[in-house]
């Protein structure tokens, strides 16, 4: 199982404003083949920050999320610009998304969103000295910001509008880096 599969052949089967979906014919080291569909990535990826202020409290957005028709707390995230740094799409995303920049922003790990599915991923970085700065946006409307206590991770992740896994995966990362940062 040591051995990749072969790619025999690949081709985009459909796009959208959003989306591109390949087909990849696969050949495994046991002779089987196979045609897998995954979502290929545009642009130049993405970040999801953990922005945390002088008060130890996340700052999360309140924003529609079309996949599952509601509103949904999370982290603020965005794509990164052709060009831009992912320091510099962290902070950008920051001050459209809550308002604030991050005058310290380090870069926790590199995240697969759904490896059998997607090609994309998304970089977890931590924002820390925050300042108030913003941006415009590109949101069709006002995002809500909350805060929520670092040291209380557990009760959001209770809530039943605080649910996308990434984030999840993120805050508790950026807790015991955070703590590991204080000893």
């Amino acid at each position: 199982m040591a051995q990749k599969p072969k790619l025999l052949h690949s081709h985009i089967i459909a796009s959208s404003r959003l989306f591109t979906v390949e087909s990849m014919d696969l050949e495994f080291s046991n002779g089987e083949q196979r045609t897998y569909e995954r979502l290929v990535p545009g642009g130049a990826g993405a970040v999801m920050m953990v922005a945390i202020n002088a008060h130890q409290e996340v700052m999360l957005i309140k924003e529609y999320g079309a996949g599952i028709e509601d509103y949904t707390v999370t982290l603020p995230k965005g794509a990164v610009d052709l060009g831009e740094s992912l320091s510099e799409a962290a902070n950008r995303e920051l001050k459209e998304e809550i308002g604030f920049g991050a005058r310290e922003i380090t870069h926790l790990k590199q995240m697969s969103l759904s490896p059998s599915y997607m090609k994309s991923g998304i970089d977890v970085m931590v924002a820390l000295d925050l300042y108030p700065e913003q941006l415009e946006g590109d949101e069709p409307e006002p995002l809500e910001v909350l805060t929520w206590p670092l040291a209380d991770i557990e009760s959001l992740v209770c809530r039943t509008d605080f649910t996308e896994g990434r984030a999840i995966a993120a805050l508790f990362m950026a807790r015991d880096w955070y703590l590991k940062q204080a000893i």
